[in-house]
């Protein structure tokens, strides 16, 4: 005799932190952040064939201090990187970065020395997106996914400031993604050639 069969019909059992996520999960608010052609991709995101406003995300912002969702779209030159990391520290916490396209993944077509190569340089990125450019339908896929994976399990309470500081130290420690291997996905500066 467990406590949900003492419980009359019509009670709810949950844990503070899954209303939390709940909440998170459907209020979902992008910054936006386009910096060059998948600007277009994702601003056809919030317009009428996708319809971002079925999810509660239609209302791009354009003040970083009312976002939760940076979403990078675009490649990032070495001029807009302390930009877009500044942007990413005054939005509040929590907050999650979506990297949209080759470009701001992995620097894309552009491998030279006025483009940084990947915006995982600059910022932790929770979700990568390929294409050249993604499609809105992949958009509205990867911000499904990040919602379930990552913003409907986000703990809260005192522990979050400090799990979230290491979780980013961590992601700024990684290897970035134009640094590892194509094939084994290993670091590719370790790998010496002969």
């Amino acid at each position: 005799m467990g406590l949900e069969e003492r419980l009359p019909s019509g009670i709810i059992l949950t844990t503070l932190e899954q209303v939390a996520g709940w909440t998170r999960r459907t209020s979902f608010w992008p910054l936006t952040m386009g910096l060059a052609c998948c600007a277009i991709e994702m601003i056809s995101y919030g317009g009428p064939r996708a319809d971002a406003g079925r999810w509660g995300q239609e209302v791009f912002r354009a003040s970083p201090r009312q976002a939760d969702l940076m979403i990078v779209a675009g490649r990032v030159s070495q001029k807009m990187a302390p930009l877009v990391r500044r942007l990413y520290d005054q939005m509040p916490s929590p907050k999650w970065v979506i990297a949209m396209g080759a470009c701001s993944s992995s620097g894309g077509i552009f491998n030279n020395y006025a483009v940084v190569q990947g915006v995982d340089h600059v910022v932790p990125v929770d979700m990568y997106l390929p294409g050249c450019p993604p499609r809105p339908d992949q958009l509205m896929d990867a911000v499904f996914k990040l919602k379930e994976n990552e913003v409907f399990h986000a703990p809260i309470g005192a522990d979050d400031v400090a799990n979230r500081v290491a979780v980013e130290a961590a992601k700024l420690a990684a290897t970035p993604l134009i640094e590892l291997n194509p094939v084994t996905g290993d670091d590719a500066r370790a790998v010496t050639h002969v």
